[in-house]
């Protein structure tokens, strides 16, 4: 951290913009545009003005509850311990873990998906048995987080330019192949199927932008620079994060549409594939056909080490809380990656639907953790007493709200 301490507050603040970015864009929005596009323009053009006063406001909120903490230098568990009291900082834990454990299971299906497809129609290979393939690509990811965690964190990190980089040149490569009058002219929806079509892609769009893994350390940082400034400078860093968030993905999700049509990414759902291993099949196109799954392998991969590095932080608080006696780390550790990848490969293995899961457990689960628990505290903390009776709070509230809802309505619809 000592570097970090030593660069110009302005050239922290950008590269933390860079940051979380990078956290934000992963595996996640190679599934957004086949959710989002599928049903049409107005849902599309609905979730595109939605996202980004979402994405602001909701971090904003959870950084200001570190930031604002008279206990400087604690994270958002030690700050939440402080705010509501231990027991409601039990129920956090759980939710941290439970908002980010069905994300690793996403990414043991998806990788495993992602290359089945590409040795069987790019290079036109046998299909392996699932278990074993499963096995291997999970076992590999995991394997690398117990014996080389210094080393996943450093090309996990590189990773990002070069798929920020990809990413926008397949959006504008994309362009020659867009179809307007088919995308623009599809058959209009009622105004209720428009309502439902948005009310679901909400909790992929909540999943899609989620950088909150990072805004603790974040807040912290901003602590450390900015003292009491610390709240305004993390206020305009996650403006510009959800401004180029809101340009590139979107930008990216809209070229995919353009490109496939809503019936084309109604066949990449069925096919439960990332949208670009599905248009690797469906153009007859060099660059796309071995491009495109890479990009969507090492998207993967590198949210795949992220997600569980959270996931068994929460794990290892939960056993810790549940035993209530110390234990040696490193067997602890062990046990955690350990059942991370047996549940992962059995997930792997059974391969449910990515989408539904998105919908109906990771976006629910991470809207109540961003969206809603900063506007309780805001509520009740005084601390935070500065931050009540503002109109951006009621829209996280009915955010948060409907991206939980969005379990229910699922299961009515």
């Amino acid at each position: 951290m000592a570097t970090t301490t030593q660069r110009p507050p302005r050239g922290l603040d950008a590269s933390w913009t860079i940051s979380l970015f990078g956290t934000a864009v992963g595996a996640g929005i190679l599934f957004l545009p086949i959710n989002a596009g599928s049903s049409g323009v107005w849902p599309l053009l609905i979730a595109t003005l939605l996202i980004g006063p979402m994405t602001y406001f909701s971090h904003r909120a959870l950084a200001r509850m570190v930031c604002v903490s008279p206990r400087k230098g604690e994270d958002i568990t030690v700050v939440a311990r402080d705010y509501f009291g231990e027991k409601i900082g039990w129920v956090i834990t759980l939710l941290y873990f439970a908002a980010i454990y069905p994300i690793v299971l996403i990414y043991g299906v998806s990788i495993t998906n992602t290359v089945n497809s590409l040795i069987v129609n790019q290079f036109h290979g046998p299909e392996i048995p699932r278990p074993l393939l499963s096995g291997l690509l999970v076992g590999g990811m995991t394997l690398i987080l117990v014996f080389g965690q210094k080393i996943m964190l450093a090309v996990t990190q590189f990773l990002v330019y070069p798929l920020i980089f990809l990413l926008g040149a397949i959006s504008l490569y994309l362009i020659p192949s867009w179809d307007l009058d088919g995308f623009f002219g599809a058959p209009s929806e009622s105004v209720w199927a428009t309502i439902g079509a948005v009310w679901l892609v909400i909790p992929v769009l909540v999943f899609a932008f989620n950088h909150s893994p990072a805004i603790s350390q974040f807040s912290l940082a901003m602590q450390r620079n900015h003292g009491e400034k610390a709240t305004r400078h993390a206020s305009v860093v996650l403006a510009y994060t959800a401004i180029l968030l809101t340009v590139f993905t979107m930008f990216f999700v809209w070229s995919c549409s353009l490109a496939l049509g809503t019936e084309g990414l109604e066949a990449a759902r069925e096919a439960n594939l990332p949208v670009l291993s599905y248009m690797a099949n469906a153009f007859d196109n060099p660059v796309l056909s071995y491009l495109a799954p890479i990009i969507a392998i090492a998207a993967i991969v590198s949210s795949y080490f992220g997600h569980v590095l959270g996931a068994a932080e929460g794990a290892e608080s939960i056993v810790r809380g549940v035993v209530k006696r110390d234990l040696p780390q490193r067997p602890l550790e062990l046990g955690v990656y350990a059942f991370i990848f047996l549940t992962t490969w059995l997930a792997a293995i059974v391969n449910p639907s990515v989408l539904d899961l998105i919908e109906t457990l990771s976006g629910p689960v991470i809207a109540a953790l961003l969206y809603l628990m900063p506007m309780y505290a805001i509520s009740k903390v005084p601390a935070l007493a500065p931050y009540r009776h503002q109109a951006s709070n009621v829209f996280v509230v009915i955010s948060g709200v409907v991206a939980i809802s969005a379990i229910v309505f699922k299961i009515v619809a």
